[in-house]
């Protein structure tokens, strides 16, 4: 994939970790030259570093450099003192960090203060033991579910229920490669259709139904955040025709019709 480099190697992992650790001290020196007022991405394009299965990642690069140093070099790896000096200052210089772990300890992450630059926590199938232990400051923990793709996004100290995307590889692909905005996307859904309008003084007409879509599949629910309602991401499916009022008597609507109506209802003498 064009602008996408991949590093499956351990070796390939700490160069390139280092490599971002001396592109993020340039960017750094050049932001404290260019000034307060100067436009972020004069520093260079965003670089968004994805990290997969870190708790393996960072015993393999601890290892690794174990079995390179030479003699009288620092005892830590210096692609982890890279990763760490990434996450305390990157985001200022348009480098963003991505980690996935199965575990995220501050051990397997390279210490507590390193775990704390993460600012956005994502958790799906949690236990209560991880919850406590990376947003203890939402309380009480929402219950864990296995639906394929539901989560708990945690930002600010809100934990925010929120749908996945689930595709295959295939599937993920093709949306990577078709641009930040995928139209298509975005003009999936039909707009629903409007209700008519409705004539004046008509307390006793009924509302013509809306066209029918029940034989349409509805997408799945998700709890949102602010009112807790159900509603979904794409757009909202119709709600079912409103059923027309059962008929009443002129003295019964007399007394439930404003006075304007109530008047034209009453017999002559």
């Amino acid at each position: 994939m064009r602008n996408v480099t991949y590093c499956r190697d351990i070796a390939d992992i700490h160069e390139a970790l280092i490599a971002l650790g001396e592109e993020g001290r340039r960017r750094i020196h050049a932001a404290e030259k260019l000034g307060d007022d100067a436009d972020p991405s004069s520093v260079g394009p965003r670089l968004v570093i994805l990290l997969e299965e870190i708790n393996a990642t960072m015993k393999q690069l601890t290892r690794y450099w174990d079995s390179i140093k030479e003699k009288g070099e620092p005892k830590v790896s210096p692609a982890i003192d890279a990763l760490a000096e990434i996450l305390f200052m990157g985001r200022a210089v348009r480098l963003n960090v991505l980690l996935v772990a199965q575990s995220a300890t501050a051990r397997a992450l390279g210490g507590p203060e390193m775990r704390e630059n993460l600012a956005t926590r994502i958790l799906a199938r949690y236990t209560q033991n991880a919850w406590r232990m990376l947003v203890p400051e939402v309380h009480p923990a929402p219950k864990s579910t296995r639906h394929i793709g539901r989560a708990q996004v945690v930002l600010g100290g809100v934990a925010h229920g929120t749908q996945v995307m689930f595709m295959t590889d295939g599937e993920a692909r093709a949306w990577a490669m078709a641009g930040p905005t995928p139209k298509s996307l975005l003009d999936a859904a039909p707009a629903s259709p409007a209700r008519p309008k409705m004539p004046e003084h008509a307390e006793h007409v009924a509302p013509a139904p809306l066209p029918s879509r029940r034989s349409e599949p509805a997408p799945a629910p998700l709890i949102s955040p602010a009112d807790q309602t159900p509603h979904t991401l794409s757009a909202a499916a119709p709600s079912a025709p409103a059923p027309a009022p059962a008929p009443v008597s002129a003295p019964a609507a007399a007394a439930a019709t404003p006075a304007a109506i109530r008047g034209s209802l009453r017999r002559p003498r």
